[in-house]
């Protein structure tokens, strides 16, 4: 069984490498602060962000966290946030953002933001912290992903047949298993979507018994080569922490070689046959000052048009990642919005 761990850095990706000090040519690649790629592939990753550890969480929020591996040969792990209650709960299985480049479930940003849905929405989330390009291009951070879901379905098997003393004790017997949700935000909406969807195609039946019942995607980090309005428009938006040429750069590290942004996994309406597309039930949540705002209600209108149940909230006066990111109190406020909206579409 997987071991319960404190360790916050666990992912390898946020350590200093061994030669660090050694020349690497010079640079092919870069988003400011955030990672420069070297011509001999050496990655960069600065610490833009702290770690913290599970425990580091707000004793009024009543709710408890731990992290625990789920693949020691990917370095896999999540971390969980568990309100303190006598019943059970649905559980959120989340993916952070960043590109597929950079970002941590670690990270004290989203520490803090899953702690508190976590508090608001009353669910069980599991923060999966999956591999990053470009030294693992996708499909991996899916693959991983897939792999979390898989684990799940151990645990509550384990839980099940052999009651109680497992080292997962302490967060499986607070799921309801009959209400798994997958989410996101940016390029972890993308990973959550894409695992769905890869679920869906089989009917769920590798899952069984578990059971997914929906799919919540903020500001889910689609692509294409032909520009949006919103892409043009804001295209160097200081409003939102997402710019097109940084973008641009996130998709050709974590496309495999070759691709374009028509890929099926940058652009999920090319390519599909939209009548044989199943799809969960959807909430997408927008903003309205991103560069994603266009593609994002593409997505939706053309899902809603060809039967699926999709659902959008359009967040007016934030940019990308607000609810992460966001300091002012327009953020705060939409914010606290956005967590509403997910409490009610995970209770229906």
């Amino acid at each position: 069984m997987a071991t319960l761990t404190s360790n916050a850095y666990l992912s390898p990706q946020y350590n200093v490498p061994k030669d660090h000090h050694l020349p690497h040519g010079c640079v092919v690649e870069e988003i400011s602060g955030l990672i420069r790629v070297h011509k001999d592939g050496y990655v960069e990753r600065p610490q833009v962000l702290p770690c913290v550890t599970a425990s580091t969480i707000s004793p009024e929020l009543n709710v408890t966290s731990g992290d625990m591996v789920i693949d020691s040969a990917t370095n896999t792990w999540a971390r969980f946030y568990v309100p303190i209650c006598q019943h059970e709960l649905p559980l959120l299985v989340y993916f952070h953002g960043g590109g597929f480049c950079v970002g941590s479930a670690a990270w004290s940003c989203y520490h803090d933001f899953l702690a508190r849905l976590s508090a608001e929405v009353r669910c069980v989330i599991m923060s999966v912290n999956y591999r990053l390009a470009p030294e693992n291009p996708l499909p991996a951070p899916y693959d991983d992903g897939l792999k979390a879901l898989m684990w799940v379905k151990q645990q509550m098997l384990y839980e099940q047949h052999e009651g109680s003393g497992s080292n997962s004790e302490w967060w499986t017997t607070k799921c309801n298993f009959s209400s798994v949700f997958l989410g996101g935000d940016s390029a972890g909406a993308n990973i959550a979507y894409n695992v769905a969807t890869r679920v869906a195609a089989c009917d769920g039946v590798a899952l069984r018994p578990l059971s997914l019942k929906g799919l919540i995607l903020i500001q889910p980090f689609f692509g294409g080569e032909v520009r949006t309005g919103s892409e043009k428009c804001m295209a160097q938006s200081s409003g939102s922490a997402l710019n097109l040429a940084a973008s641009d750069t996130y998709w050709r590290l974590a496309l495999p070689c070759g691709a374009n942004r028509d890929h099926p996994w940058c652009n999920p309406l090319v390519k599909v046959k939209l009548e044989q597309l199943k799809v969960l039930r959807t909430l997408v949540c927008i903003s309205e000052i991103d560069i994603l705002k266009d593609r994002n209600l593409e997505f939706c209108d053309t899902l809603v048009r060809a039967g699926k149940r999709v659902e959008f909230e359009l967040f007016r006066g934030v940019g990308h990642a607000f609810q992460i990111l966001g300091k002012s109190q327009i953020s705060k406020n939409r914010t606290k919005e956005m967590m509403a909206r997910v409490k009610s579409f995970m209770a229906l």
